[in-house]
C-alpha cells in the first residue's frame, strides 16, 4: 500500500489517507500508531520494500511529513481526540541491508547516510513526530538500539528530536546475537545509555 501511494507522489492524498488511519484509530481507542516507516530502500530483494516511499530521498521526505500531518494533525496537539501519535520507523537506515537480508549489517559512507538515508527522518521529525522507533540493523557495527552516534549525536544532537524514542521489537535482545552484550540486561543498559526511552 504504502509504495503503490508513493507512486501517486500525491502527497495531499497520502495525507488525507493518514488522517483517516489516525480518525478510525482514535475512534477505535488506539493512541498511538508505529508508523510512518520512511526508510530509503534501493535493493528489491529487501522484503520490506513496499512499507516505504522508495528510493527516492526527496519524495521520500515529502510523504514523511505528509504522513505525520495526518496522523497528528496539522497542529500537533495531541490532546485533539481524533489524533495519533506517529512513529518513524526505522532509525536509522534499515532499509540498506547487506544483500537485501532484513536484520543485516548495513555497510556505507558517511555522505550517503546523511544525503540519502537521513533527509526522510530530518523531515518527519521536523514535521513535529514525536516519537522515534530504532531499528534492528547495525551500521558501522554498532546495532542501532545501543548506538549513541545514532541515537544521541544525530537524533537528539543533529536533528534536534525531543520525543520519545521506542524499540522495535526485541531490538535490545538481538544485541546480544550481534556479539555486542553477554545478556539481555547488559544488551538493556546499552540501550538506555545509547538513548532508548521504552522497549
Amino acid at each position: 500500500l504504502s509504495l503503490g501511494e508513493a507512486a501517486s507522489w500525491d502527497t495531499t492524498a497520502i495525507e488525507l489517507s493518514a488522517r483517516i488511519s489516525a480518525i478510525e484509530a482514535a475512534a477505535s481507542g488506539l493512541h498511538w500508531t508505529f508508523a510512518p516507516m520512511v526508510d530509503i530502500s534501493v535493493d528489491p530483494r529487501w522484503g520490506r520494500v513496499s512499507e516505504g516511499a522508495g528510493e527516492d530521498p526527496f519524495l521520500g521526505s515529502r510523504i514523511a511529513e505528509a504522513r505525520v500531518r495526518g496522523f497528528q494533525g496539522r497542529s500537533n496537539n495531541l490532546a485533539d481526540t481524533l489524533t495519533v501519535l506517529a512513529t518513524v520507523k526505522h532509525f536509522a537506515a534499515y532499509g540498506a541491508p547487506q544483500a537485501g537480508r532484513d536484520y543485516n549489517t548495513v555497510d556505507m559512507s558517511e555522505r550517503v547516510f546523511f544525503d540519502t538515508y537521513l533527509p526522510p527522518y530530518k523531515a518527519a521529525i521536523d514535521a513535529g513526530a514525536m516519537s522515534v522507533m530504532t531499528s534492528f540493523n547495525e551500521l558501522d557495527g554498532v546495532p542501532a538500539t545501543g548506538s549513541r552516534y545514532l541515537l544521541h549525536d544525530i537524533l537528539r544532537t543533529k536533528l534536534g528530536f525531543r520525543g520519545l524514542v521506542v524499540t522495535d521489537y526485541t531490538s535490545i535482545n538481538e544485541m546480544v546475537h550481534h556479539g555486542v552484550a553477554a545478556s539481555d540486561a547488559e544488551a538493556g543498559l546499552l540501550a538506555i545509555k545509547a538513548g532508548v526511552d521504552m522497549d
